[in-house]
């Protein structure tokens, strides 16, 4: 079946913008604030809400993005095909800061589940906060993204993929599968 496309490079841009206002809202500004992206392309996003961050707030820290692997904290590890590890860089001790997690897609939870034990081992952030581009729904533990950019419900058959400039040389998310 055909990927269909459910939002381009603009509508990409214009919901990272809406989520970096959302962020600096609920956090009354930047201040104690570390952004997290969940490799590989929760981490651009991240990257990405940072720069916006620091374009509207410009004396907001300069060093506000990481990355936080969680590959090795998941609980399907023994059932599925997982990707090599990446290097958790995180710029800022967490203690007593605002974490914003942000990741591509939200789906079963198990990620974010998985990130919450990878952050217990970095220190104790006051708050975490989830920003994901896309919450497509589907549940297996009850986690509820604080920002989100498309909300897209789908089918557990469908497939959402993100495309992202700087891993896939494009800007889209699309949708395939589904009936048959």
């Amino acid at each position: 079946m055909m990927a269909r496309t459910v939002l381009n490079h603009s509508d990409i841009s214009r919901a990272l913008t809406r989520i970096s206002h959302e962020i600096l809202e609920s956090n009354r500004g930047s201040s104690d604030l570390v952004i997290l992206g969940i490799p590989t392309r929760g981490t651009v996003l991240a990257r990405r809400i940072a720069e916006i961050i620091q374009r509207i707030e410009p004396d907001a820290p300069v060093q506000l993005a990481g990355s936080l692997d969680v590959t090795m904290y998941r609980d399907d590890l023994s059932r599925t095909r997982t990707r090599t590890p990446s290097p958790t860089d995180v710029p800022v001790g967490i203690d007593g800061k605002t974490v914003v997690l942000v990741d591509d897609v939200l789906f079963s939870g198990r990620t974010i589940r998985a990130a919450f034990d990878a952050l217990n081992d970095l220190g104790r952030a006051r708050a975490v906060r989830l920003a994901v581009l896309v919450d497509r729904g589907h549940r297996d533990f009850p986690i509820r993204a604080d920002f989100v950019g498309k909300n897209l419900p789908s089918a557990t058959s469908e497939r959402i993929n993100v495309h992202l400039s700087e891993i896939d040389g494009a800007e889209f998310v699309s949708i395939e599968g589904g009936e048959e």
